[in-house]
């Protein structure tokens, strides 16, 4: 069971010029071995990123072959050395029973990385994220980039992936 600390928001933002910062923010991220049992919600329109972020997450936590965007199945599993990886796309959500139906609270109640694309699409049935990424495309590369702490997990996330990121740019 996972207890929930409160935590004032801490937010950083950033701009991200390519998809190659895009990459290296990921990069700095899977290097942070807290990041094993944290909850990131990503935001953003249609296009703004969010599964490419994740795809980078996932190839630098050791994904290996196709990473594939769950908008159909909602949920793609993956399981990784030591921990498990759950990345859900709650788009086409629209029936509160889905989420008992399919399992999802086991999966937010178990250990592991869970990471939700349109996590307002499940609003009251979700945790509240460690870590939120507010995604917005400026042109075909570029991000404007906003990032909020919401748990000390969260808090630790941000400091260690920003610093690095920006000491070891991809």
């Amino acid at each position: 069971m996972r207890i929930e600390v409160s935590h004032p928001p801490i937010v950083k933002n950033l701009h991200w010029p390519s998809e190659e910062a895009t990459q290296g923010f990921a990069q700095a991220l899977a290097k942070q071995p807290a990041l094993r049992t944290a909850f990131i919600e990503l935001h953003g329109d249609l296009g703004a990123g969010k599964t490419t972020l994740v795809r980078h997450l996932l190839r630098a936590l050791g994904v290996q072959g196709r990473v594939k965007s769950p908008t159909y199945a909602v949920v793609e599993p993956y399981e990784l050395e030591g921990f498990n990886v759950w990345h859900f796309d709650f788009y086409r959500f629209s029936d509160p029973r889905e989420w008992e139906d399919a399992g999802f609270r086991d999966i937010f109640a178990s250990p592991g990385l869970k990471l939700a694309e349109w996590p307002e699409k499940a609003a009251g049935f979700i945790p509240r994220a460690d870590l939120v990424i507010h995604l917005e495309a400026l042109t075909d590369d570029a991000r404007q980039v906003s990032l909020t702490a919401q748990t000390p997990l969260g808090a630790a996330l941000l400091q260690a992936s920003t610093e690095e990121a920006q000491e070891d740019p991809a």
